[in-house]
């Protein structure tokens, strides 16, 4: 990933039949497309790809996660339980519904630790979101035991693992829903945009509609159109869809070269014993996004991670001191900074996060190194990076 990196014809042919035919809207203007429809498409190819019955385009990952709660029924007072280790556009959109995000524990898979989740179910629990951070997935069969057992909605974030599998089933296909974004450094884009998926009708027509200001979609005259309930714009554009029908049909290929770059790496790094990996439920692959390893400790992987930037290793994250992707650093979500008042049920419903520790979480993220892999590294530019990454943390070990 990213799938930018391997841009060509045809992305071009695609895009440029939507500027030939001159309709930008995905709905709409039916007698002026002359028979395109790229999210149609696209949509049509999603469902075939991740063996799933619905599939509705958005404009982001963020707007799939947002839509994907809402379609659910998630809402004010509602809680969510989610990762410490996830982007902060997790709780922006539980709690953009008015819902409360309950943070937990990770484990060795970088992702929701099943025991965490079990302790923090209570009768507000309406969903567990498991996001699949870096290419891989959490131990879905105890995750969805759990959330059978409680009558809680298991919602899927795979925006970082596109094509990743577990037990054969495509990530993002597990789950009550859904959710992939397609943006700038996804391993398949659309420039901007995100989908969400599912195999129950009634979520996917909520998604739909909610998706575009609540229209029905009946019909082909959007004024005739009805409004079931009310919705939001998170409509994905005919000029983002193309590109995104484009790289889906070319998933397959950026997979095989992310497999192959990060096998080169990870065999270089098993070399040194006192490197481990991520942790991979049995039963499941990884979409090879990302390497994850441990460092024995926290300074080393700090020490690691200054040195692989010194020495022109780039796109390798210690996300420990992270303000993008790990709880430490969410000061914004710690002390509700908004630009519009909180609700009392949001404001006492974060009161644990002031006193909270995450010590398990702090002990995975604190001694882990991700490393983006790259599509259009060349067979000798990785070697020389395993090389160079090698040399690197045996000279501080």
């Amino acid at each position: 990933m990213p799938g930018f990196e391997l841009f060509g014809d045809a992305e071009r042919k695609e895009v440029n039949d939507v500027l030939d035919n001159g309709v930008l809207m995905r709905y709409g203007f039916d007698g002026m497309r002359n028979g395109h429809w790229k999210s149609k498409e696209l949509e049509a190819q999603l469902q075939q790809t991740f063996k799933t019955n619905y599939a509705q385009l958005v404009s982001s990952g963020t707007a799939a996660v947002t839509i994907a709660l809402a379609s659910a029924g998630v809402g004010a007072g509602d809680e969510v339980i989610m990762p410490t280790f996830t982007f902060v556009a997790s709780f922006e959109a539980i709690m953009a519904l008015g819902a409360i995000p309950i943070l937990v524990d990770i484990d060795a898979t970088l992702t929701l630790d099943p025991i965490a989740v079990e302790k923090a179910i209570t009768p507000k629990t309406k969903a567990v979101m498991v996001v699949q951070m870096c290419g891989s997935m959490g131990n879905m069969d105890a995750l969805q035991r759990i959330c059978n057992a409680h009558n809680v909605f298991l919602i899927e974030d795979a925006c970082q693992a596109i094509g990743g599998t577990y037990n054969n089933k495509p990530l993002g296909s597990i789950g009550d829903l859904g959710c992939f974004s397609f943006d700038f450094v996804k391993t398949i884009t659309c420039g901007e945009g995100g989908a969400v998926i599912t195999n129950n009708e009634m979520y996917y027509l909520n998604a739909d509609h909610y998706s575009d200001h609540g229209h029905d979609h009946i019909g082909n005259d959007r004024g005739a159109e009805t409004h079931p309930f009310l919705g939001y714009n998170y409509r994905i554009s005919e000029l983002h869809a193309a590109v995104g029908l484009a790289q889906i049909k070319r998933l397959p290929e950026f997979l095989s070269i992310q497999k192959k770059n990060y096998t080169i790496l990870r065999d270089s790094l098993a070399t040194i014993s006192d490197i481990t990996f991520r942790t991979v439920p049995e039963g499941g692959e990884e979409s090879y996004a990302f390497l994850n390893f441990f460092l024995p400790t926290l300074e080393i992987a700090q020490n690691v991670s200054k040195s692989f930037k010194e020495n022109g290793i780039d796109g390798c994250f210690h996300y420990y001191d992270n303000n993008w992707h790990y709880i430490r650093k969410w000061d914004h979500l710690k002390d509700l900074k908004s630009l519009f008042p909180m609700s009392a049920e949001i404001k006492v419903g974060l009161e644990y996060l002031k006193t909270k520790e995450f010590t398990q979480s702090d002990h995975y993220i604190g001694r882990n190194i991700s490393c983006l892999i790259k599509l259009s590294w060349t067979e000798t530019e990785v070697k020389s990076r395993a090389s160079k990454m090698v040399d690197i943390v045996k000279g501080i070990l």
